[in-house]
């Protein structure tokens, strides 16, 4: 447990914030010299292949493409190329074609063809990751088309993927996800699926869910990893394993002592209510008081974001205190953020840390980089892409800062938004992950 405490405490803080501070000013330098390339070289790009649309298909389904390659070159991006941003800031304006559901389950109909045109069979790994297998759980629940680039960014032979969709789900988004386990043998829906409501226990239970299943995988994983259908990694496999291993079976995840803001979360009692809104149902505080946590559970928050060690996850599942922990989170708001967080520090679980110990905020945990709009500028660079409720989903300039930021998954990642940043990430994980399973 020292191990995983020093690492959380040693992590560069002052190196990343002189860092970012370099990185505004390149920004900055960038943009201006991005907007006077835009007007000068507007004419001459507009007759381009990348402005007409032209896009070499990796696989034709029904004539969509499952992924598409724009013609820029990705290095010039990850150096911040002022032309080459340019370029990726003129497609963002043109219209994007996505893929739909249907296509994805359409393209996973013939599993050869499929497997072949993704290059499964083409990844390498070493002898290090085949010693260290992975579990993952993807609580998905629409995009099919960003959920198979997630998969496909992060998969190897060896791991093990459970997905979970919600049941709420288009038809042809659950068979696409049917599609994807149908055609990877180390890919399976979750055993048990749920109606997942927004900032309530479902979403907790998905997770556990699919944790449930992975416990009687045959594979023999080191670490579970929890992912949403906006996540993409920042790391190939072979060197998140190099990563995970040294924190030598501690776990990894968001804990940090409550606000009197959140203390409100699970101090009441919630009830579901009817939202008439995209989120279905809401939790709607009540004037009821909520009893202390059971056996006096220390609360912590944190987000709903883990990487955790195969013995933590047993422990999770066997024992009859987080089995009281949940039930008494039942009617609490967005238990997964508390759930993790205060589990982790409990004393006896597995690679826990005491609850003595320094908070791990969202910057220290590696688990997730989330760029929230107004910490923008203090803690982390401009935003170059849009924001949904206060969160940026990340631009093509942003792709150097994410790869060295230190974080392991980014959110939020939508080609949608920027088509160029997904490509060049995928790009550069094969890349380190073709390169590095050959060190070891």
């Amino acid at each position: 447990m020292e191990a995983v405490v020093m690492l959380f405490l040693s992590l560069p803080r002052m190196r990343r914030c002189v860092g970012q501070r370099k990185l505004r000013r390149t920004l900055l330098v960038f943009f201006m010299s991005a907007l006077v390339c835009l007007v000068i070289g507007y004419a001459s790009f507009r007759e381009s292949d990348y402005l007409n649309g032209a896009t070499e298909p990796s696989l034709q389904t029904n004539s969509r493409r499952l992924t598409e390659q724009h013609g820029i070159n990705c290095s010039d991006i990850y150096e911040l190329d002022p032309v080459a941003v340019g370029k990726s800031l003129a497609l963002r304006r043109q219209t994007v074609h996505a893929l739909d559901d249907e296509d994805i389950a359409n393209a996973t109909m013939d599993c050869t063809r499929y497997l072949e045109s993704r290059s499964y069979g083409s990844i390498r790994t070493s002898e290090l990751e085949r010693d260290f297998p992975l579990a993952y759980s993807l609580v998905v629940h629409k995009d099919a088309a960003m959920v198979e680039r997630i998969l496909r960014a992060i998969y190897v032979p060896h791991n093990t993927y459970c997905i979970h969709y919600d049941l709420k789900s288009s038809p042809q988004f659950a068979a696409a996800m049917q599609g994807l386990a149908r055609c990877l043998p180390n890919v399976f829906i979750a055993s048990k699926l749920e109606r997942v409501q927004y900032a309530s226990i479902t979403r907790l239970r998905a997770d556990l869910n699919c944790l449930s299943d992975l416990m009687v995988s045959d594979i023999m994983w080191r670490y579970a990893i929890n992912l949403c259908g906006q996540d993409f990694p920042l790391r190939s496999n072979v060197q998140l394993v190099e990563e995970l291993k040294a924190l030598k079976g501690g776990s990894m995840l968001e804990t940090v002592r409550p606000s009197e803001l959140k203390r409100k979360r699970f101090s009441y009692s919630y009830t579901l209510k009817d939202a008439q809104s995209q989120f279905h149902h809401l939790p709607v505080k009540t004037d009821q008081v909520k009893n202390p946590a059971p056996h006096g559970i220390e609360m912590f928050v944190g987000s709903a974001y883990f990487v955790l060690s195969r013995e933590f996850v047993s422990f999770v599942q066997w024992s009859p205190l987080v089995k009281d922990f949940l039930s008494w989170s039942e009617d609490t708001y967005s238990p997964d953020e508390h759930f993790w967080a205060s589990l982790m520090r409990v004393p006896g679980a597995p690679g826990g840390l005491k609850s003595s110990d320094p908070d791990v905020s969202d910057l220290v945990s590696r688990t997730r980089l989330v760029k929230w709009q107004y910490l923008e500028e203090t803690l982390y660079p401009l935003c170059t892409g849009i924001h949904v409720r206060s969160v940026c989903i990340y631009g093509a300039a942003e792709l150097r800062w994410l790869l060295f930021d230190g974080h392991w998954f980014a959110n939020k990642v939508d080609p949608r938004v920027d088509p160029v940043l997904v490509e060049c990430l995928e790009e550069k994980l094969a890349e380190r992950q073709g390169i590095m399973s050959t060190v070891h």
